[in-house]
């Protein structure tokens, strides 16, 4: 890859590329994660175990893997690609199980049969009647004085735990499940336990109760409804640290003295599990995004006069939408690696704000994942629809991450009421008058970003200050609208500042100002869709709102000729894209683009 596609790429992945996203890349570029035809969702999920054993002996730490959050998120970008299923089942074997193990006290137990995968690891939180509100789970874990262990136990049907991977595809499985821990009449909240789940055989131990669930939309994973019954663990079995612990007596002691805090500071891989989430769908979206773009470059159809044939490229109404997508890209994947590189270098200083930023950022990446490979699969027409194509496999299994670890929806909600009550200060406005502001000013345009940001979190207030006193629930109703309408400003302003910050460190200055024209472009969309806003609260005038379209089409325009760079600096997995039928003619080379 070379020139500009080259800097888009060391823009895009890093310095250190070579080290984090190559090992990944190289590996599931290998024919033993081509897409095969014919299987159902059985034989899906049995050769996703089967890979997901191949991936632990290539990786030379399988352990630390889980506490090196780059690399972790950076096999999502990857793995997706070639298997959602294998992608799911990583994630929950990495990241919430082995991770959920280095985060308590890792040296009271071996963790040297992880190395081995001698068992999968899952992760059993969520319940059928409690989802969101995971901190009011029923399963319980009773401490038994006389063996100084625990008694697990499914009091109620709609405390099963749903619905986790926990059949006997893939052989031996052990979990961690959040569980009250119950020490005589005493609650003192949530915390996990390590539980194994089968053998190596496949079978259930005794008294655990597993009933496959039907097929989901998502990637195929055995996605199950898991009780327990008198299952016996011992007094190792619970995950401790400072936020709880037991001695062999029943003394219970904790740092925390709120229940809630204790069961979050137990889960707090949930929150690392956002960075993966969204490390998945930036991953599958690249990838459409480049085999459409390459369709669109190759794929003729009729010209304007009879008898011509011009590529679907050369056509507004195709290259407009594929543009906008590229520019949404570009903004996601550099948003989300300053939000990885913000839980990397900080401590426990600032971890609040942090895990709030990771979870607006999931939920804004997976969203934009989802409306950007629709776009690529109607832009492949009918050969879209094929799952050997890279697009539609994916895009199904995307809907899984817009609900795991924690609902889009529900976890703005929550960063919306924090933002409210002090979490979040709106940039001061700009002293430059709308008449002096330019909208192909970058920064002018980073400015507005931040005005529509300042309506909204105005909005939000008013509605809180003046809601109905003595019914929380109505108050909070009349605020929810215009908050969500923040935390959506906030991310997209975010995002903008990403983007246009990479365009500041490119050292070539055609990249520099291919990026810029991607950051306004991006930023316009947002502009267009709030310029009522923007008019009545004089941050623009009448003629920025006329300028708005032309302008658009003047950075399409511009960026046109860029295209293919654009989106083969996605250094995509090309073994693959070299077996989408769609993409079978020789992969054709970019043009030469103007100085």
């Amino acid at each position: 890859m070379q020139g500009i596609s080259a800097d888009l790429t060391h823009i895009l992945f890093g310095s250190r590329a070579e080290q984090i996203h190559e090992p990944w890349r190289r590996l599931f570029d290998g024919p033993r994660f081509a897409f095969q035809e014919g299987l159902g969702p059985q034989e899906r999920t049995a050769l996703s175990y089967e890979r997901l054993h191949f991936v632990n002996e290539a990786v030379p730490d399988p352990v630390g893997l889980a506490s090196d959050i780059e690399s972790l998120t950076a096999m999502h970008e990857w793995a997706g690609v070639v298997d959602p299923g294998m992608a799911t089942i990583a994630s929950i074997h990495w990241n919430l199980h082995i991770g959920s193990l280095l985060d308590h006290d890792p040296r009271s137990r071996d963790l040297y049969p992880y190395a081995r995968m001698e068992s999968v690891g899952t992760f059993l939180c969520t319940e059928l009647d409690h989802g969101n509100d995971a901190a009011s789970l029923e399963t319980t874990a009773t401490f038994d004085p006389e063996t100084s262990g625990f008694v697990l136990d499914t009091p109620t049907p709609g405390a099963c735990k749903w619905m986790p991977n926990t059949s006997g595809t893939g052989g031996a499985k052990t979990a961690v499940v959040a569980a009250r821990l119950l020490v005589g009449d005493c609650d003192h909240g949530v915390f996990l336990f390590l539980t194994p789940i089968t053998d190596s055989a496949g079978l259930h131990h005794p008294g655990v109760e597993v009933r496959p669930l039907p097929q989901t939309a998502s990637a195929p994973v055995d996605h199950c409804a898991t009780s327990f019954h008198g299952v016996r663990l011992p007094f190792e079995a619970m995950l401790q640290g400072d936020h709880g612990r037991l001695s062999r007596d029943g003394t219970f002691t904790s740092t925390l003295g709120n229940p809630r805090k204790r069961f979050l500071r137990s889960v707090r891989r949930v929150h690392t599990g956002k960075l993966c989430m969204s490390a998945y769908s930036l991953g599958v979206t690249r990838h459409a995004l480049a085999v459409a773009m390459r369709h669109s470059h190759r794929r003729l159809t009729s010209g304007m006069t009879t008898g011509r044939k011009v590529s679907l490229i050369e056509h507004r109404s195709h290259h407009a939408p594929l543009l906008s997508a590229v520019a949404t890209t570009y903004a996601a994947t550099l948003l989300h690696r300053e939000v990885v590189r913000r839980w990397t270098a900080g401590g426990e200083t600032g971890r609040e704000e942090t895990e709030r930023l990771a979870a607006v950022t999931k939920a804004w990446i997976t969203w934009q994942a989802r409306s950007v490979m629709t776009e690529c699969r109607e832009r492949c027409g009918a050969q879209g629809l094929l799952l050997s194509n890279g697009i539609a496999y994916q895009l199904a299994a995307n809907e899984g991450t817009v609900t795991a670890e924690g609902d889009n929806r529900v976890i703005w909600v929550k960063a919306a009421g924090e933002m409210l009550m002090g979490g979040f200060t709106p940039t001061p406005p700009s002293e430059t008058p709308a008449s002096g502001r330019s909208l192909d000013d970058s920064d002018c345009l980073q400015e507005l970003l931040a005005d529509i940001e300042r309506i909204w979190h105005g909005r939000a207030r008013s509605r809180l200050r003046n809601g109905r006193r003595g019914d929380p629930l109505a108050r909070w109703n009349g605020t929810v609208t215009p908050a969500l309408q923040l935390v959506e400003a906030h991310v997209h302003r975010l995002a903008a500042k990403a983007l246009l910050e990479a365009a500041g460190k490119a050292s070539d200055p055609r990249t520099r100002a291919v990026l810029g024209q991607l950051h306004r472009l991006f930023a316009l969309r947002q502009l267009k869709a709030h310029s009522g806003d923007l008019l009545a609260a004089g941050h623009i005038t009448p003629d920025h709102v006329h300028q708005l379209p032309d302008t658009e089409e003047t950075l399409i325009e511009a960026l046109l000729p860029y295209a293919l760079h654009l989106t083969e600096a996605f250094a995509v997995l090309q073994g693959v894209m070299d077996e989408h039928p769609m993409l079978h003619a020789p992969t054709p080379t970019a043009e030469m683009v103007p100085a």
